[in-house]
């Protein structure tokens, strides 16, 4: 009890925080940019994986040719990107307290992060079952919980589409990147469909927040 307390003071002190660390997950996709480029033969945003960015090794990966020489910092990406998510869920959420559904939803969101923290910390190429644990968790776990802020919050119209839309999209993108099914545009192609919404997500949501504060913020 007294744990909560100190979280939602914290957040009624500094209410730009938590909505500031999802509008920062925007470094995921500029990280992504730079380590790609650095790659020493061409990668391929269709035929390679995101993870494939963080393997340590140069060499045949799943049949993918990998090798990624700042895979350093794309793993510290994982890891800033992980921590941002589950820390702005967990400050964001203060703003939200009104029904066990929400909780449900951002408490979804805090593993997701937790998971995209294990992604950075155990490369695909290392503990390959807790990288897969890792990936499951934003995956699966941080979709679903999107789907299920889509239902429980009282956000504006248009805001509430966007998130089901995402959720809905990204679990339908989940199912055919595990069945295999790439429909032309590759794994990396289909886990960018399962992965990039989410993280728009997060920048957009971050951004609808920081816009109420300001308001509130003006002089009546």
């Amino acid at each position: 009890m007294k744990m909560r307390s100190k979280v939602e003071t914290f957040s009624d002190k500094y209410p730009f925080i938590g909505p500031g660390m999802w509008i920062l997950s925007l470094q995921y996709f500029a990280v992504q940019i730079v380590v790609a480029s650095h790659w020493t033969y061409s990668y391929s945003i269709l035929k390679n994986t995101i993870s494939d960015l963080g393997n340590t090794n140069c060499g045949i990966y799943s049949g993918r040719y990998v090798c990624s020489p700042l895979h350093n910092l794309m793993n510290a990406s994982f890891i800033i990107l992980g921590l941002f998510m589950a820390m702005g869920a967990l400050l964001i959420y203060q703003e939200f307290k009104e029904t066990k559904l929400a909780l449900t939803g951002f408490s979804f969101m805090l593993l997701a992060g937790i998971g995209t923290a294990l992604v950075g910390v155990f490369p695909e190429n290392t503990i390959s079952i807790l990288h897969i644990i890792g990936a499951f968790l934003p995956f699966f776990i941080g979709n679903l919980g999107i789907v299920i802020l889509g239902y429980a919050l009282n956000v504006p119209k248009s805001l509430r589409i966007f998130t089901l839309f995402v959720g809905i999209i990204t679990l339908m993108a989940l199912a055919l990147f595990y069945a295999h099914s790439y429909f032309g545009i590759g794994i990396g192609g289909m886990e960018r469909i399962t992965a990039y919404p989410q993280t728009l997500w997060l920048i957009v949501f971050g951004l609808y927040i920081s816009k109420n504060h300001f308001q509130k913020l003006r002089p009546e």
